[in-house]
Parts: C-alpha cells; structure tokens; sequence
C-alpha cells in the first residue's frame, strides 16, 4: 500500500509543527522518539567533544618553573601561583619548617577555588562544603569525587620549583 498525501491547502510544515493550540498539547510517539534520538545524539557529541579536549590538553610534560624561595612563606602560610598554565591556580602551603605541599585550586567537584583554612589545617571549598587533606590531597568531607591533583615540587638550591602533576591524585 502506497501512502498518498491528502490534497489539502495547508503547507507541508504544518503535520510537524502545529499552529493550532489543541494540537499543541499532544506529542505523538514519532515525535517524541525524534526528540529523544536527538537529544542523546547530542548529549554524545558534547562528552566527546570534552573528552577529545581534555585528552589534547593534558601535557605529558611539565615545565619547571621556580615558585618561591626557601623561607619566604611562614610555616602555616599559602602562597598561590599558576602551573602548568597560566590559566591553572595552584596553591602551596608551608606546614612544617622543612615541608612544603601544592595543589591544584580547582575543586574536583565543580572546579571552584579551593582555599587554606589554617584554623582547620585543611583546604576547603566554599561551594558545597568541600573539604581536602593538606597532607596528601584526599578528601575529607563533602561532595568532591576525587582528591586534588598534587603538584610535584623539587628543592633546586633556595627555590622551590614545580616539575609537575601527580597523575595518581587526579584519577
């Protein structure tokens, strides 16, 4: 049986979008498969698209760039710098008088800025109450997935310099 198009005076647009307001509230079920085939459509081409951009952007080597000198924060103190981009915050804190740590800034949950709380000896997330080991990076309470990326420091004479990210703390 072959289909035969009605001869009707309305334009052909008119079967798929309806001017008329008692056809509006009704979706058949092609309509609604057609949305949904488009939305998951859609919704695949954007994780791949992030996918395919953060595995180009993630470097296999990092620079080394200097930090800070030896001495200059005060145990207990922050100090923030950029690595390995200038577009990536990181913060390094002095907690003993021979120990210094560094982290990325941006919270594993929904990348908002990470802070030092030194009444706490923990870096917290303001967000959505997020809460990291200065330690090591882990988490401690809150919604984050993931521990902070820790950033590699070397002691290189008196300066302390970042040679890189600890890909175990990002996974």
């Amino acid at each position: 049986m072959m289909f035969q198009r009605r001869p009707s005076s309305d334009p052909l647009w008119t079967d798929e979008f309806s001017v008329e307001t008692a056809k509006e509230r009704y979706v058949t079920r092609r309509q609604f498969s057609k949305f949904l085939v488009l939305t998951s459509f859609g919704m695949l081409a954007g994780n791949l698209w992030i996918l395919i951009r953060s595995l180009r952007y993630r470097p296999s080597v990092y620079p080394a760039i200097p930090v800070a000198r030896l001495g200059e924060i005060p145990v207990g103190g922050v100090k923030q710098f950029r690595y390995p981009a200038a577009e990536d915050t990181c913060l390094m804190v002095r907690t003993g008088p021979d120990r210094y740590v560094a982290y990325s800034q941006k919270c594993t949950h929904l990348s908002c800025a990470v802070i030092y709380s030194q009444a706490n000896n923990r870096l917290e997330c303001p967000c959505h109450d997020g809460y990291f080991s200065v330690d090591d990076g882990r988490v401690l309470q809150g919604p984050p997935p993931r521990p902070l990326p820790k950033v590699m420091l070397e002691q290189r004479g008196d300066e302390l310099v970042a040679v890189g990210l600890d890909r175990n703390a990002e996974l």
